[in-house]
């Protein structure tokens, strides 16, 4: 299926668990995710053309093989804790986009990566919780894959490498982590100047340089300063690689960038 304009793909921030739906505990700041939250609503308004459907990569489901969620009316996976009781309540009625699950084997059969299935598994909050945002209707058919257990940049860029058809088929591919995840330091103070030199380099590297020295960059990311310190653990960071080739060339903007208790957190995209 051929669309009528390439959908860009994008490497969204998805807060901190139900953040959008609660208010913030006594002691923080009231308005904390007001910012990430009216970009993510604002984000169906920039596409030319509404997707069909949503191929979405969340740092908080890893997998030996690249795997895809293809339950035809998928649950939810309430993967957070210690928030108020109405949050596990949260619905989001999604249409699974089991169509699209032949299309993504086949692209990844074809770049030589064997693909599983599985109908099981909820939604995650990496998933639901920005997407109840930006689609509140939940009138865009979703379809979850997963992140690779080893954790290789290579690979998952690979992965958005074999899948960028499909932004000429309708089909918005989301990448969805966090450019800082740092839980321990996550509060002004400890990391800031860290969280700052890892947003500088993001911005440099997604932005200004050639596609070719953009992955290279990229598959060296642990070296990049503030890079560990901002990334522990690399899942909230991979969803970027996946978003990245698939890109295909496409030059990268940053379309959303703020403070969060004095950590830099930014959002890009790509076409």
């Amino acid at each position: 299926m051929t669309a009528t304009v390439r959908m860009p793909t994008l490497f969204i921030p998805h807060g901190g668990g139900p953040c959008f739906f609660m208010e913030m505990p006594l002691g923080w700041p009231a308005d904390l995710w007001d910012g990430m939250e009216a970009y993510l609503r604002d984000l169906p308004a920039t596409l030319e053309e509404r997707p069909r459907a949503i191929l979405i990569i969340s740092g908080h489901w890893l997998t030996k093989r690249p795997t895809v969620n293809v339950a035809a009316h998928p649950t939810l996976l309430y993967d957070y804790y210690g928030f108020p009781e109405h949050t596990y309540r949260l619905t989001y009625p999604v249409a699974g986009a089991t169509d699209l699950a032949p299309r993504v084997e086949a692209l990844l059969t074809e770049a030589g990566l064997a693909m599983d299935k599985e109908e099981r598994r909820g939604l995650d909050h990496g998933v639901f919780i920005p997407l109840k945002v930006s689609y509140p209707e939940a009138d865009v058919p979703v379809l979850q894959l997963s992140l690779q257990q080893d954790l290789d940049p290579a690979q998952h860029l690979a992965i958005g490498r074999a899948l960028a058809p499909l932004r000429d088929e309708g089909v918005l591919i989301i990448g969805s982590g966090m450019s800082y995840h740092n839980l321990a330091h996550f509060g002004p103070g400890p990391g800031d100047r860290d969280a700052e030199q890892f947003d500088n380099w993001l911005y440099e590297t997604l932005t200004r340089v050639d596609p070719a020295e953009r992955e290279k960059r990229l598959n060296e990311w642990e070296a990049a300063p503030g890079g560990l310190a901002s990334h522990p653990t690399s899942e909230h960071l991979l969803p970027l690689m996946v978003a990245v080739g698939a890109a295909d060339n496409a030059p990268g903007t940053r379309d959303y960038n703020e403070r969060l208790l004095g950590k830099a957190i930014s959002g890009f995209r790509f076409g």
